[in-house]
Order: structure tokens, then sequence, then C-alpha cells
């Protein structure tokens, strides 16, 4: 796994992008209340927008999980509802 990745590398209307750089975040761009992500630096970083337009970002460094979600990011919820400890009905 490269050192930066982008989340969503087809996708050019992803408004958040990881280059070597850094994280870029077009936040114009977000739907409110869902959940985006990138891995950068060998982390996931997740961002959200809320219905007052604050950007929210978390930080996931557990190398299990970030391995997880780099191999099936299309199961990102599955995966951070199981880590979390949080059962789906």
């Amino acid at each position: 796994m490269k050192d930066y990745q982008m989340a969503a590398e087809e996708d050019s209307q992803y408004p958040i992008v990881a280059e070597i750089d850094g994280i870029k975040i077009k936040t114009e761009k977000m739907i409110i209340d869902k959940l985006y992500y990138c891995i950068y630096d060998y982390k996931v970083f997740l961002f959200y927008k809320d219905e007052q337009s604050l950007l929210h970002c978390y930080e996931i460094q557990d190398p299990e999980v970030v391995k997880e979600i780099a191999e099936k990011p299309s199961e990102l919820d599955r995966i951070l509802r199981r880590h979390a400890n949080i059962h789906q009905e």
C-alpha cells in the first residue's frame, strides 16, 4: 500500500483527495451527514459535514483496521461498526 491513496480514484467529484503533499477537502462538494474517507500516511481519515456545515474529522491509526478498509473499501461501514462493537440490526 502506498503511503497516500485517494479514496475514490475513479471519481473526480469525490470531495476528499489524498495527494503526496496532504489531504485536500472540497467541502462545497460534500453532502450533509454523509461519511467520506481517505487513506493517507497509513491512516484512515473519516470526514463528514453536519447540518450546520461544520466539518468533522476522525483518524484511525490501527494497522489492522486500515488494512481492512484499504482492501475492502465498499465495506467501510461494516468494518467500522465491527471494530467499534456496534451491532447492526
